[in-house]
């Protein structure tokens, strides 16, 4: 008897991940259909995450600063977000953020993490200017600093075009670019979630021009909410051609949607079968992508933790004072310490590896640290 056309497709994804081929955007969906088991693309995904990265699981010791929640966008998605004068606004002063950073290189970490809103009353100098007061106060951390929205924001507020921004920043300290604000790319699904938003295109092209200047950057897909399978296949792709191009993505982030406080609450959160299933195709779509990370602030500990064995290699870090999925009702701790990361990696068999922003290893003795050769 002849094989089901199921059994068919799933004996030709098995062949090609074996023998290191590219999948297709069928075979995609295909492996988020719910009648494929799980646990057998977990274990194909975790095939392709040692050819990569063997038995190695890093975490960076990282602090995030978020410099104000005032946002011109209000997305659907953001629990986040404030306008101007509504209760619980802020804007940090020069000093507030001089010192939570101060208290981030006391601690050890190599990297910050700069996001925020995009106040309507702040000039593109304002984000510059914090770039630049920081490198300045602390040129040891990596500023990983502002997402492809704000940068073309940014350009918008300025009338500079988007390379010369990243000139400016990248003179000012910039050290690389984290992968918010990509969301699902498909248009009628930003309609719903983001519609004030910078689009998918934009996006990429602010990713693309990073590139080409030689300034390394994450990419993320918001899971969860109102896109389909497809819809997630089809932005992996599209992450996947850019980094063709360009080679400029340093790790791919699957970030869980968080529907409490937005205007998305009715929404169920979703499963950890889900999360690991996305993990799992993500690492297997994105055969040109280095990392996947299992981002613990989005996935809880015990997900991201089960995630190292289906193809994430990568818990993120110590991420001191997150905000963002706090406010949407993340009830995982405020931070971790290093000892609790590398215990949650030692117990699932692999070995903790402290890395910089760049997935260098981090040496450290007597206090000091350095990046290995």
């Amino acid at each position: 008897m002849d094989a089901s056309p199921t059994q068919s497709t799933w004996d030709a994804i098995r062949g090609k991940v074996e023998s290191g081929q590219r999948l297709d955007a069928a075979e995609g969906e295909f492996l988020f259909r719910e009648d494929v088991d799980l646990h057998v693309v977990g274990q194909l995904a975790n095939l392709a995450r040692r050819r990569k990265n063997d038995r190695l699981a890093y975490y960076n010791i990282n602090a995030h600063v978020n410099p104000t929640n005032v946002c011109i966008y209000r997305c659907r998605l953001c629990a986040y977000s404030r306008d101007p004068g509504e209760p619980g606004a802020y804007v940090m002063s020069d000093e507030d953020i001089l010192a939570q950073a101060d208290e981030a290189e006391r601690a050890g970490c190599t990297e910050l993490h700069l996001v925020g809103g995009l106040h309507p009353d702040k000039p593109f100098d304002w984000y510059l200017g914090i770039v630049r007061r920081l490198h300045a106060a602390f040129p040891r951390m990596s500023l990983k600093a502002w997402t492809a929205v704000e940068i073309a924001r940014f350009a918008e507020l300025s009338g500079l075009s988007v390379r010369a921004v990243l000139e400016r920043l990248i003179e000012a300290g910039l050290a690389c670019m984290p992968g918010g604000g990509a969301e699902i790319f498909d248009a009628g699904v930003r309609e719903q979630i983001c519609p004030r938003k910078a689009g998918a295109q934009t996006w990429l092209d602010v990713h693309r021009a990073a590139h080409r200047l030689g300034l390394r950057t994450n990419a993320t897909m918001l899971y969860g909410h109102v896109e389909t399978a497809a819809q997630r296949i089809d932005h992996l792709l599209r992450l996947r051609a850019l980094q063709d191009e360009t080679g400029g993505f340093l790790a791919f982030v699957p970030l869980s949607f968080h529907p409490e406080g937005t205007i998305l609450a009715h929404l169920p959160r979703t499963s950890s079968f889900d999360d690991l299933r996305t993990v799992a195709v993500s690492r297997l779509m994105l055969d040109n992508f280095d990392h996947v990370k299992a981002y613990w602030i989005s996935l809880g500990l015990g997900t991201a933790q089960t995630a190292l064995a289906y193809g994430a290699d990568d818990l993120d870090g110590t991420v001191r004072q997150e905000k963002i999925h706090h406010e949407a009702g993340a009830t995982v701790p405020e931070g971790l310490s290093v000892a609790q990361l590398r215990r949650l990696i030692e117990e699932t068999g692999h070995e903790p590896v402290e890395r910089d922003t760049f997935y260098r290893r981090v040496l450290r003795n007597a206090g000091k640290w350095k990046p290995e050769p």
